[in-house]
């Protein structure tokens, strides 16, 4: 998934196992698991993003997937939302140390914003219904809302299909991917 740039993926591992659990972004349980639980976790969907999509991550956190795409996909103009100061400051840190270029960190809620992207992605962040309020204003008519969610992202399509459409959406897809342990759910919502 990485090919020549899987030593700056096993960097940015380092980095989560020492500073990212230092800070409280990563909890000291997750470290033997940060390869399968996130970082392919992430990295599996990164096919779905166009080739040379600008891609905003909301809730950028310890910059998954965001981080981890920009990893995957250097063609990606990639912009790290993140409210958190101590998040932000680790985000700055990672994309200086990692030397990854077309990577922005912005501090600021969602709903703040006023770019538009291509493709918007979340992980962990909110509930389905709360996350597209916030993600499908921040797309370019025709982007794609890819939000990487649980077992449960079905039940909160069908529990949200109606409010979805009333916020633009197009066309809801729920789809698996990778041949993980647990595969990545990702909510495809189009605008």
């Amino acid at each position: 998934m990485f090919g020549e740039r899987l030593p700056l993926a096993e960097q940015y591992v380092g980095l989560l196992a020492s500073a990212g659990v230092d800070r409280g972004l990563i909890g000291p349980r997750e470290v033997p698991r940060l390869w399968e639980r996130h970082i392919l976790n992430c990295a599996v969907v990164v096919p779905r993003v166009p080739v040379g999509a600008s891609v905003a991550d909301v809730g950028s956190g310890a910059g998954l997937p965001g981080l981890v795409w920009a990893i995957a996909r250097p063609d990606l103009e990639m912009t790290l939302i993140e409210p958190l100061l101590r998040r932000t400051v680790f985000l700055e840190e990672a994309v200086e140390t990692l030397g990854l270029e077309g990577v922005s960190v912005v501090r600021s809620r969602a709903e703040d914003v006023t770019d538009r992207f291509d493709v918007v992605t979340a992980r962990a962040v909110a509930p389905l219904e709360k996350l597209a309020g916030w993600c499908l204003p921040l797309l370019r008519p025709g982007g794609v809302l890819l939000a990487l969610k649980g077992r449960t992202a079905e039940e909160e399509v069908a529990s949200s299909r109606v409010s979805l459409h009333k916020m633009g959406a197009t066309d809801i897809v729920v789809s698996s991917h990778g041949d993980l342990q647990v595969p990545t759910t990702v909510v495809e919502v189009t605008r």
